[in-house]
């Protein structure tokens, strides 16, 4: 009965252990797709303040994230330097990144 209990146990900590690294590889995944957005939006919004595409930059930056499955939080530009920031939601929780582009300085 004891070699019973204790394989019970080991199958409970087996897939507790289990679900936590899955909830961490989800959080990964979430984190690379954000930062994916925010790199992709940063370089819609300086394309656009450069003039090598038409548009209002942060509204540019806008539509590349939504179409990454992310919301702009912030966006500024300066000169052709294009700094913006998106969140992709995570359950109740989300996730941030920031990127910048333009010409180098």
């Amino acid at each position: 009965m004891a070699g019973a209990v204790l394989a019970v146990g080991a199958i409970g900590a087996a897939a507790a252990l289990t679900v936590a690294l899955a909830a961490v590889g989800s959080a990964a995944v979430q984190s690379q797709r954000a930062a994916d957005a925010a790199d992709a939006a940063a370089l819609a919004a300086a394309d656009a303040a450069s003039g090598a595409v038409t548009g209002i930059p942060c509204d540019r930056a806008a539509e590349v994230a939504r179409a990454g499955g992310a919301a702009v939080t912030a966006c500024a530009v300066d000169g052709l330097i294009a700094t913006v920031t998106v969140s992709v939601p995570f359950g109740a929780l989300s996730a941030t990144a920031v990127a910048r582009a333009g010409p180098a300085p």
